[in-house]
């Protein structure tokens, strides 16, 4: 009997302890009902004067009710001092997409901006294309944490702070991998980084749903086009041998083994895609060059017959692949070329990479033969749209 009241007793104060967890527990707020990924951790590459960190945060609404996503504060490591970056209003509304319901050519994602809203319907999901600039000598996190606040309910009715509900340190790693260090493409010239990094620009923004899997192959994508004399990428558009790029040689940019090799596509007519667009013929004639471990190169929309390459060949740093043409999804002739994780042009994460030395001439906008910037830039990733003059290798 005294041996029952014990454990009776002991069994007691542990329902007692129990209940007092759990009801601390409820006292925790649930926080907004939503789902947070980042599809692919940030490697820090170097850009103009700065370094930046590219990544993606998918959220899913599972509320009831729309859910605004008010402000994200991005921290470094476990700081919770001062954030590296807030970003709301304008900043924010830019940066944020929403996933369309129509699928778009070749099985890409229709997204849209979501304009001057940051609000995400039940049941829908937005992706935050994120951006983070860091000093050339600011020390790289190991990861970052993030700070979202949310409001919920229609959007002109959830003004007040009653509505909002917080996800705390929501951690993405960041990668120390370092960005690859590549030759040129081109034996020298003045060339137009078409798209290239930025946050707003079309490859950055380029999702791919294939086989249930999102991808940004793109992330850091440039769709190289040839300046001429004129200080214009052609001199004519009627026929593709009116661009000044039109069957320049394109170059290894590493020493490596050939992956994948698609040739046979015809040219196209400058300003006319094919028709349909398709996963088969989005790149047109093609290149992919493995140069490291998970890393390989893709040259698209290559001439048709110029490929000088086969499947499993090994090649060294400068060899002539191919020459730049006008095939798969391209209105006018020029390079794509990307640096991958997979051997497949979109089924793949962009990682970025840098080439050591070339001349910064400005954005392609205010470009002039005898007016423009010369800025040098060393191991660097070209930005949006800049003009850039690389030096021919000596002979």
């Amino acid at each position: 009997m005294r041996m029952f009241s014990v454990v009776a007793l002991r069994l007691f104060f542990t329902g007692l302890v129990v209940c007092s967890t759990i009801q601390n527990g409820l006292g925790r707020e649930r926080g907004p009902r939503v789902e947070v990924f980042c599809p692919a951790p940030p490697i820090a590459v170097k850009l103009a004067e700065q370094r930046v960190l590219v990544y993606e945060l998918h959220i899913t609404n599972f509320e009831v009710v729309p859910l605004t996503l008010k402000r994200v504060e991005i921290f470094a490591d476990a700081e919770k001092k001062e954030p590296l970056k807030v970003w709301e209003g304008d900043v924010l509304s830019a940066a944020m997409m929403e996933i369309g319901s129509n699928m778009g050519m070749a099985g890409s994602m229709e997204t849209r901006s979501t304009g001057s809203s940051q609000t995400i319907d039940p049941g829908r999901r937005a992706v935050v294309f994120m951006w983070v600039a860091l000093r050339l000598d600011a020390r790289l996190p190991n990861s970052l944490r993030h700070r979202m606040v949310f409001v919920g309910g229609e959007p002109e009715k959830a003004a007040g702070s009653a509505s909002e509900s917080t996800l705390e340190d929501f951690p993405v790693p960041v990668s120390h991998d370092s960005a690859l260090l590549l030759g040129l493409p081109f034996d020298g010239g003045v060339w137009l980084a078409g798209s290239a990094p930025a946050n707003d620009s079309d490859h950055r923004r380029s999702l791919m749903a294939i086989d249930g899997h999102v991808h940004d192959a793109q992330r850091f994508a440039i769709d190289w086009m040839k300046v001429g004399p004129n200080g214009d990428s052609h001199h004519g558009t009627s026929q593709n041998e009116d661009f000044w790029g039109y069957g320049e040689p394109v170059l290894a940019v590493a020493d490596g083994e050939i992956t994948q090799v698609v040739d046979g596509i015809p040219e196209n007519t400058p300003r006319v895609l094919p028709q349909p667009v398709t996963l088969d013929n989005i790149a047109g004639n093609y290149v992919i060059l493995r140069i490291a471990a998970n890393r390989y190169v893709t040259y698209a929309h290559l001439q048709t017959g110029s490929i000088k390459v086969r499947l499993g060949d090994h090649v060294a740093r400068g060899t002539v692949i191919a020459r730049l043409g006008n095939t798969g999804q391209a209105t006018a002739p020029h390079l794509h070329f990307q640096v991958t994780d997979a051997n497949s042009v979109l089924q793949s994460e962009g990682v970025p990479f840098i080439f050591a030395k070339f001349t910064d001439l400005g954005p392609g906008s205010d470009y002039e033969l005898d007016k423009h910037q010369s800025i040098p830039r060393t191991d660097s990733i070209p930005g949006k749209d800049e003009v850039v003059e690389f030096t021919a290798a000596k002979k």
